[in-house]
C-alpha cells in the first residue's frame, strides 16, 4: 500500500478556508509526505467489486486564496491503494450520503476510512445523543405535528431544527404561542424534525468539544451574533476561548470510551450549558479555532494518534 490518502469532500472550490478542518488535516498529511487525492462524492463508484473514484492529486497551500493546485488531470483510482480515506463531505445526511457509506464499506479491511462508514451511517448526529440521555435537554423527534404542538405546550420555548441538516440551517425558535418553521395545520411533516427545550445559556454560546480516538483534545465556545440563536461558525458564530465548564468533564468521560468503541475517530460534540445537544461524526469543524485560541496544533495530534493507532512508521 502506497503512502497516499484520499479525501472525499464537497467541491474544493467552495470550502471555507477559515473554518475547514479537512484542509488542515490534509495539509499536515502532506507535511508527513503523504500524497493527497481529492474527489467529490459524486465521483465515487464501484465496478466489478472494486471501489473506485475519479478525482485529482493535489497540493495544498497555506494561504487564503489559491489554497490548492491540481497536480494531475482528472484521474481514476482504486481506493484500496490508499493508506487512509477521509470521509469528510458535509450533510445533509440523505440517501446520497448513505450510499457513499455503503460503497466505502466494500473496501478491504486494511484500507482505513476515517470515520468508519458503518459507524457514520449508524450514528445519526442528532439521534446518537439519546444513548447519553442523562445529559440531554428535553428532546422530541417526531413527524407528527400534534406531538410537536404538545411538546411546545409543555415547554413554552423550544428550538426546532432539521433532523439531518447542518451548519445552522433551518433552525427556528418558537415561543409566545407561535410555532415557527412548520405547517401547524398538517397531520404529518414530510420528514421528522427535532424539537428541544430552549436552553437560555446559548446566549453565552455553545461549546464544540473535539475528540480524537475517544480522547478529548480541545474545545472552543461558539458565540451567536447579536440577536441570533445560531452559534455555528457557518452561521456567523464567533470563536471564544473556553475551558471545561458545567458538566463538560462528566460528558467527556462518558462519551469518550463509547466513541472509541464505535470506531469514530474524529468527533465534535456540542454542549450548551449543562446539556449535550449533538454528536457530530460526519465532518466536524473547530480545529483551526482551537489552535488559534490556544496556540496548539491539533492537526499534529490528529496524525500522531492516527499513525500510532494503525502502526504507521
Amino acid at each position: 500500500m502506497q503512502n497516499k490518502i484520499a479525501i472525499q469532500m464537497d467541491d474544493i472550490n467552495t470550502i471555507d478556508y477559515e473554518f475547514d478542518s479537512s484542509f488542515i488535516i490534509g495539509l499536515e498529511g502532506q507535511r508527513r509526505n503523504y500524497e493527497l487525492f481529492y474527489y467529490h462524492p459524486n465521483d465515487l463508484f464501484i465496478d466489478a467489486g472494486v471501489v473506485r473514484a475519479k478525482g485529482f492529486f493535489i497540493e495544498l497551500i497555506e494561504q487564503e486564496k489559491n489554497y490548492y493546485k491540481f497536480l494531475s488531470n482528472k484521474t481514476e483510482v482504486k481506493l484500496e491503494d490508499f493508506r487512509f480515506i477521509f470521509l469528510r463531505q458535509d450533510p445533509p445526511f440523505n440517501m446520497h450520503y448513505i450510499t457513499s457509506t455503503y460503497l466505502l464499506d466494500c473496501l478491504p479491511k486494511n484500507t482505513i476510512v476515517i470515520n468508519n462508514p458503518t459507524a457514520v451511517r449508524n450514528c445519526a448526529e442528532k439521534i446518537l445523543p439519546f444513548k447519553f440521555k442523562e445529559f440531554m435537554p428535553p428532546t422530541l423527534i417526531s413527524q407528527r405535528v400534534d406531538e410537536i404542538k404538545s411538546f411546545f405546550k409543555m415547554h413554552k420555548d423550544i428550538i426546532i431544527k432539521p433532523l439531518y441538516g447542518n451548519g445552522g440551517e433551518g433552525i427556528y425558535r418558537s415561543k409566545n404561542d407561535v410555532i415557527e418553521g412548520i405547517d401547524i395545520d398538517s397531520v404529518y411533516l414530510e420528514m421528522p424534525i427535532i424539537s428541544q427545550k430552549y436552553i437560555s445559556e446559548i446566549s453565552e454560546g455553545d461549546r464544540r468539544v473535539i475528540f480524537f480516538d475517544g480522547e478529548y483534545v480541545g474545545s472552543v465556545a461558539r458565540i451567536p451574533s447579536k440577536g441570533s440563536i445560531k452559534a455555528n461558525f457557518h452561521a456567523g458564530g464567533l470563536a471564544k476561548k473556553t475551558g471545561l465548564v458545567f458538566r463538560d468533564q462528566q460528558i467527556i468521560e462518558k462519551l469518550g470510551k463509547k466513541l472509541k468503541k464505535l470506531d469514530l475517530f474524529f468527533v465534535g460534540i456540542d454542549i450548551i450549558g449543562n446539556y449535550l445537544t449533538e454528536i457530530n461524526v460526519t465532518s466536524p469543524t473547530g480545529i483551526k479555532q482551537i489552535n488559534n485560541l490556544n496556540n496548539t496544533k491539533l492537526e499534529q495530534v490528529f496524525w500522531d494518534k492516527l499513525e500510532a493507532k494503525y502502526k504507521i512508521v
